[in-house]
């Protein structure tokens, strides 16, 4: 059926309406001759709508005068007749075909060109290294071999493993995996400190001397790992020669180290927030207006320079487009957007526990900012605190603990 479709809309089908006391009979008739009619669908007693190809409407004119019945055309689909139309908008159709080869032309170009996966190395060095390939900015696709360019990428960039090169549209992606390059070790002594207060979970010395055990309280900046090693007695090895009729010892002199190691503390955070039972404010209210203006250079055209703002009170919002390079030359023109925001006053009264629960979403807000990405959330406790509040207003303190390394390097003063 969809092929027969498809075949028809080439061909061009025709929708006609049959009216008589027999339209069943119509189609009957035109079944048994061989015409093909499809969506046949009964407006009203007497009459059916009925769609039939155009080169099957002439023989039905013969049914029609035998059944008694009349049939009107009501609408004509198909390419024959879209040609038709555009014969008669030649100007159109021009537009139209210069529209679509202009779109297929400008679609031909690299106009963005996008980097992923860079943490070490920059966007705009990995771009450098490809435009030595040809891959820029205004070039034509088809001239550009993404095998050639991902080669050309990894001998330039020596901290590039893996490269992939895709099209996507007008846009290229390229995809870059980094080397791992393990960093020399400082040879110069340090400890390892405290960086915030905390209660000692854990303590795993690499190298230095530790100084704190676990369920220690620690302040900032206390030592947690010596990189100063203190001296040690070692048995003196047979064969030396003893004055003394003690047991043989050797006195080792203390050393000093690069401290390396890991302690995990118990770290506290806290933070309070606090929300008013009755709220007064400003809010946007959704209306807009907006004004455009195109800057070439220090030149500024404002299109709409006597706008008419309505609001007594507004937010500004600024929006700055520029075209993108073509063939690596930068074209000054921006595109300025302005948007002013109508912002309308509010006074809202609330539940006692509606405003908790706003005070404790900002409460664990400002917490959760001091808690690093790498923190090991423990625990987390909500309190409400009126001590030193009015009676509108809700305060809430939030605590989170958390276990996280809190050793941080310090370099050894001589």
């Amino acid at each position: 059926m969809f092929l027969f479709k498809i075949m028809s809309y080439f061909t061009g089908y025709i929708a006609i309406l049959v009216t008589g006391k027999a339209p069943e009979k119509f189609i009957n008739m035109a079944a048994s001759r061989g015409i093909y009619l499809w969506d046949i669908l009964r407006v009203k007693e007497n009459t059916v709508l009925l769609k039939v190809r155009l080169h099957d409407v002439k023989p039905l004119r013969h049914i029609a005068r035998r059944t008694g019945c009349r049939y009107q055309l009501k609408s004509k689909e198909g390419l024959p007749f879209v040609i038709s139309r555009l014969k008669k908008r030649k100007a159109l159709t021009i537009g139209a075909v210069f529209f679509l080869v202009t779109l297929y032309f400008l679609s031909s170009f690299v106009w963005f060109i996008e980097v992923r996966g860079n943490e070490q190395l920059t966007a705009e060095e990995v771009i450098k290294a490809a435009a030595e390939s040809g891959l820029s900015r205004g070039m034509l696709r088809w001239k550009i071999e993404p095998v050639e360019v991902e080669a050309k990428i990894m001998e330039n960039i020596s901290l590039v493993a893996w490269v992939g090169v895709h099209f996507e549209g007008t846009k290229v992606t390229i995809e870059v995996v980094e080397r791992v390059v393990p960093g020399e070790e400082d040879p110069r002594p340090s400890h390892i400190v405290a960086s915030k207060a905390g209660l000692i979970k854990e303590v795993l010395v690499i190298n230095g001397h530790p100084i704190v055990t676990e369920e220690t309280t620690v302040i900032p900046g206390q030592i947690l790992i010596s990189g100063e090693i203190p001296p040690v007695e070692e048995p003196l090895k047979p064969g030396v020669a003893q004055e003394s009729t003690e047991a043989p010892k050797i006195i080792r002199p203390s050393r000093y180290v690069h401290a390396r190691g890991i302690v995990r503390a118990r770290v506290w955070y806290e933070a309070y927030g606090e929300a008013r039972i009755f709220e007064i404010g400003e809010r946007l209210t959704g209306r807009s207006k907006k004004s455009f203006s195109i800057k070439f250079k220090s030149k500024e055209i404002i299109f709409n320079k006597n706008l008419n703002i309505p609001f007594e009170h507004y937010q500004v919002e600024t929006f700055v487009k520029r075209l993108p390079q073509w063939r690596n030359i930068d074209v000054p023109v921006e595109i300025i957007t302005v948007n002013y925001l109508e912002l309308a006053g509010y006074r809202e009264e609330r539940s006692r526990e509606s405003a908790r629960q706003a005070a404790e979403e900002t409460a664990l807000k400002a917490t959760m900012n001091q808690v690093p990405k790498d923190a090991f959330i423990q625990g987390r406790w909500l309190e409400e605190t009126g001590a030193s509040s009015p009676e509108s207003i809700v305060r809430v303190k939030c605590i989170i603990e958390t276990i996280e390394d809190i050793g941080v390097e310090k370099l050894i003063s001589s």
